[in-house]
């Protein structure tokens, strides 16, 4: 059985809703209560670990347990980032350049080895281990993508929240209406969401002195999280009526 969610509107509602939620989780453990990029890291892959476990392990589409993964890999791919960028002293063009090679690379393998990258079905084990690991990637991508434009570009939180967000509904136009390949627009995608969650976690988290709107880490990671378990219950209730 696919272990995947459909890729319906709820789906990018609810991966940018987490995406964001990563941001500002990962900001409010490494930053917030100073744990630090390389310790936070430490953690939360080892919380990425515990529920891809449970996501392995199951036998059909979980939302509670999905999309908990999909947190856990944001959260993380916020503080790895944030440590390669600035503790490694990388910095966000190279960091973003590292990990666009190293997302190309998975996806190719994935591709030899499967015959292709689709995500319409995630069954097989080989499929899942390609899968997250090109999810974690995609995600830790952004974050660099994200600070790249929010900061090294002079776009600024705003400016690079609203340039991604105009290339995803490019990227949903040529979906519907070009022969463009489903599987490469759909990674395009979602490789771009996180960037977009990035620069719009740091819009709400920045005070509006430095551009943002004040809400702080605590309070935008408590309505992010909120608006997730919303999404999620409703996944829940769907799952239930149609079985």
């Amino acid at each position: 059985m696919n272990k995947v969610p459909q890729l319906l509107l709820a789906f990018w509602v609810m991966k940018i809703c987490a995406t964001t939620l990563g941001e500002t989780a990962g900001d409010l453990l490494s930053l917030t209560l100073q744990i630090g990029y390389g310790l936070s890291s430490v953690l939360l892959l080892i919380l990425f670990i515990i529920t891809l476990l449970f996501q392995l392990k199951s036998s059909s589409y979980k939302p509670v347990i999905y999309w908990s993964v999909i947190i856990s890999t944001s959260t993380a791919g916020t503080t790895i980032s944030d440590f390669l960028d600035r503790s490694v002293g990388l910095g966000y063009a190279q960091g973003s350049l590292l990990l666009s090679l190293l997302l190309a690379a998975v996806l190719l393998l994935w591709r030899f080895a499967e015959g292709s990258v689709s995500v319409s079905d995630i069954s097989s084990g080989t499929s899942e281990y390609f899968y997250w690991t090109a999810i974690l990637i995609s995600n830790t991508l952004g974050t660099a993508l994200g600070d790249f434009l929010a900061d090294d570009s002079g776009l600024g939180f705003g400016g690079g929240a609203l340039l991604i967000g105009t290339a995803l509904v490019v990227i949903t136009m040529l979906y519907y209406k070009s022969s463009l390949s489903h599987v490469l627009l759909f990674w395009l995608a979602f490789i771009l969401t996180r960037p977009f969650g990035a620069t719009f976690g740091d819009l709400l988290t920045k005070s509006t002195g430095e551009g943002g709107l004040g809400f702080g880490t605590y309070g935008s990671s408590v309505i992010l999280f909120s608006m997730l378990i919303v999404l999620v219950y409703r996944e829940l209730r769907i799952g239930r009526i149609n079985n």
